[in-house]
């Protein structure tokens, strides 16, 4: 039995939701059967759950604390795989404050209680006991993992779990939302306008799909995303039928990822300049 699958079932023995990561510290990749939302889950970790197959699909989803699904021969593989154990805060009542950088452990220490601790590559955790949604980039070098959201198990960290502050709750209600108004404009028609696609089910699933790649990026996140959204305008750019919804999907994919709303403009405009729209 490898070390990961040894601390993935202790920590799912005391009531942690765990899954494996792979190269890059992110979840696996959907299987065939879920790839493009084919089994009807949610490859774009918006669902409450996986779908009822036994690989280890859809992301924070896939989180569990059943043993016999942890140890499974399906598992073995991703086991052996693993570079770190995931877990679902959010589903262990709990909120991790991800503080990334010596700048943000400063401001944390000057603003939020103290709480259990662990150290991380280049900054901490600070685990609360509670859960919330989890929002990105709530301030400089800051997110906040909870629920639909995961975090790497880095080991049980010091001090005693408090309970989870309003002034973390606030903090995350103040990050402006990803709504329609911060995202770029709608494709303007060229042409006579019209429309090439078979029908909106067509456009949805190339978006589906365009979300799916960036959810299951490993690594260079920066250069999917855009390679992503210049494939999505390519493809459905120049007709008119990409709405701020559309956009919205492919914006929040890219933000759970860890990119600002300003780095998914800039490749928006960029791509859209690339294909002279």
């Amino acid at each position: 039995m490898s070390d990961h699958l040894k601390t993935a079932l202790s920590l799912a023995a005391a009531g942690v939701p765990v899954l494996p990561l792979r190269q890059g510290k992110v979840p696996f990749g959907n299987c065939p059967a879920c790839t493009g939302t084919a089994c009807g889950g949610r490859p774009n970790m918006k669902a409450p759950g996986p779908c009822h197959c036994a690989g280890v699909c859809h992301a924070w989803a896939a989180a569990t604390t059943d043993p016999a699904v942890i140890a499974s021969p399906v598992w073995a593989a991703a086991w052996r795989r693993a570079v770190c154990v995931g877990y679902h805060p959010g589903g262990a009542h709990l909120t991790v404050v991800d503080l990334d950088d010596a700048d943000a452990i400063t401001w944390a220490r000057k603003n939020l209680p103290g709480t259990r601790t662990v150290a991380t590559t280049r900054g901490e955790h600070w685990i609360y006991r509670g859960a919330m949604a989890s929002r990105n980039a709530v301030r400089p070098g800051v997110d906040i993992k909870s629920t639909m959201a995961y975090a790497r198990y880095l080991g049980p960290g010091t001090g005693p779990l408090v309970d989870l502050p309003d002034t973390v709750r606030a903090l995350a209600a103040a990050k402006p939302p990803t709504t329609p108004a911060t995202m770029p404009a709608v494709v303007v028609p060229t042409g006579d306008g019209a429309c090439p696609h078979r029908t909106p089910t067509y456009l949805d699933r190339g978006v589906e799909m365009a979300v799916d790649r960036i959810t299951e990026a490993s690594s260079a996140v920066h250069a999917t995303v855009y390679r992503v959204f210049l494939a999505v305008l390519s493809r459905h750019g120049r007709c008119g039928c990409l709405t701020d919804t559309h956009i919205a999907r492919l914006f929040t994919a890219a933000q759970a990822k860890g990119e600002s709303v300003r780095h998914c403009m800039d490749a928006w405009a960029n791509a859209r300049t690339t294909l002279g729209l």
